[in-house]
């Protein structure tokens, strides 16, 4: 193994020279062809789902063994080399996003479920197996695992883990978090490490709360095991139609107040229904104002009397016309355009931006209302999906990433989406995360006291600061750079974005 290099030595070294010392490292511990550092193989992975913002790494890594994960990690702990780890590259924050002169530590080739007990109704799957999978393996039995972002056919169980993804069922059934028992993987050390158990509580501190939605700024993550639900006997969807963004909004608040917890609870504006609608046709209603999707599961007889009990709410609420679905086909049908939010939107801009913040559901119109003023104030169209039941909102904000001026419109944009939010009550993030897409609005939401807190946690289980580096925790002076957030009569003063 190379002997570490000094700071010094570090800064002496170019690109090249670095990229050779890794290679061959890594060569000594990884087959040939599981270790890519050429542009043009290297260029696929130089960024996730948030493709404005790139950058190639130094070496990717495509180990196939957990010893040759464990190799890799020690190789470049010895030569202080930052590794970013990936899964199928599906998210939103820029999480996934290389170190310049770091290694990309892809998951991929770790695809195997490698139990399902029915019994017990827990699966032990590797990180790289995709989200959907694990239904699709679990349904023989009358299993599914419940976490549904709408990326499942492509997301993998690790990158739910570093996310805590959630999905349009995640009002009832919860977020990753809920649905995970053990994690499995190694610290940038090399240390194998396990969060959690097989049991509902594990002895000592609460580590796998912490694991999940890190970001994987704390252990690269090789097993899960994962809790699976019994599928319902039955779901049902009702399609609520509204003729004005504030009535919607407190019909969300209205049944949740009702004491009912839908399945799912989503609601769509005008722009994003005629979006998906030209793409999966839906059914949807083109002249509504917005539109909620109320989902119920359980027995016949639970579903008819929620069902009633919706119906009844949004009814009093302004709904000008719903539809339930009659058989399982419809359902789908109502779902499909809400799944494909996202690829309806690409197919009518050349870029989106897909914010991700939380508020109070009592605020849901004031933030759609604040948002229709924010696509005058910055000249750009934004397409609006939420889950609503928990006030997660996704707004899509379009632009052209060609354009200087647009995409740097398109950032503050997204900054004043995330800081009204917080103003209202709300987070930064729901489900996507912080990656380098939120560094800017943590220093609004979070005290310098409270991410040094976040840094200790960090440093706790990385000393070095090699594995994610750069991303979630913004340090004190990007945050002096950024500066507060002002709000004078109602209106939220951007200073000019340090660029990432």
């Amino acid at each position: 193994m190379n002997a570490p290099l000094s700071s010094q030595q570090h800064d002496s070294l170019s690109r090249a020279e670095r990229q050779s010392q890794v290679v061959a490292a890594l060569t000594a511990v990884l087959p040939a062809h599981a270790l890519l550092w050429n542009s043009e193989d290297t260029t696929p992975y130089e960024c996730d789902g948030l493709t404005a913002y790139r950058q190639r790494p130094l070496v990717v890594a495509l180990p196939e063994t957990y010893a040759e994960v464990q190799a890799v990690l020690l190789a470049c702990h010895a030569l202080d080399v930052p590794v970013v780890a990936r899964g199928a590259g599906t998210g939103l924050s820029g999480g996934a996003m290389p170190h310049k002169l770091g290694v990309t530590l892809s998951l991929a080739k770790f695809n195997k479920i490698l139990k399902l007990d029915p019994i017990s109704r827990t699966a032990v799957v590797q990180g790289g197996v995709r989200n959907l999978a694990i239904s699709e393996a679990a349904a023989p039995h009358g299993l599914y695992y419940a976490p549904d972002p709408s990326s499942q056919i492509a997301c993998t169980i690790g990158g739910n883990v570093a996310e805590n993804s959630g999905g349009v069922h995640c009002l009832k059934y919860g977020l990753t978090v809920h649905n995970v028992l053990k994690v499995r993987g190694f610290t940038i050390e090399g240390e194998e490490v396990e969060f959690g158990g097989d049991a509902l509580d594990a002895a000592g501190f609460d580590l796998l709360s912490i694991v999940i939605g890190s970001e994987g700024m704390l252990a690269v993550t090789t097993e899960v095991t994962v809790k699976l639900m019994p599928k319902p006997q039955l779901a049902r969807c009702i399609m609520a139609s509204f003729d004005d963004l504030r009535k919607a909004g407190d019909a969300v608040a209205a049944v949740i107040a009702a004491g009912i917890i839908p399945a799912g609870l989503e609601m769509m504006d005008k722009p994003m229904t005629a979006a998906v609608e030209a793409f999966v046709h839906a059914g949807y209603d083109l002249s509504a104002a917005a539109i909620l999707l109320c989902e119920s599961d359980g027995t016949p007889e639970e579903v008819e009397e929620e069902i009633g009990r919706m119906n009844a709410v949004l009814s009093l609420h302004g709904a000008t016309a719903i539809a339930v679905s009659q058989n399982e086909a419809e359902r789908l049908r109502f779902w499909s355009g809400r799944k494909n939010a996202f690829p309806a939107s690409g197919r009518i801009s050349p870029d989106y931006m897909c914010m991700d913040s939380t508020i109070p559901r009592k605020r849901l119109a004031d933030i759609l209302l604040a948002i229709g003023e924010m696509e005058k104030k910055y000249g750009l169209r934004c397409a609006n999906v939420f889950h609503a039941g928990d006030g997660n909102l996704h707004p899509l904000i379009m632009f052209d990433a060609n354009d200087a001026d647009q995409l740097h419109r398109c950032e503050l944009f997204g900054a004043e989406i995330l800081e009204t939010s917080v103003a209202m009550g709300g987070t930064i993030t729901g489900e996507h995360g912080v990656g380098v897409e939120k560094l800017n609005s943590m220093c609004v939401q979070f005290s310098a006291q409270e991410n040094e807190q976040m840094f200790g946690v960090k440093r706790a289980f990385d000393s070095k600061g090699l594995l994610n580096p750069g991303k979630v925790i913004p340090t004190l002076n990007r945050c002096a750079d950024y500066g507060k957030m002002l709000v004078r009569d109602g209106q939220i003063t951007h200073p000019d974005l340090p660029r990432f």
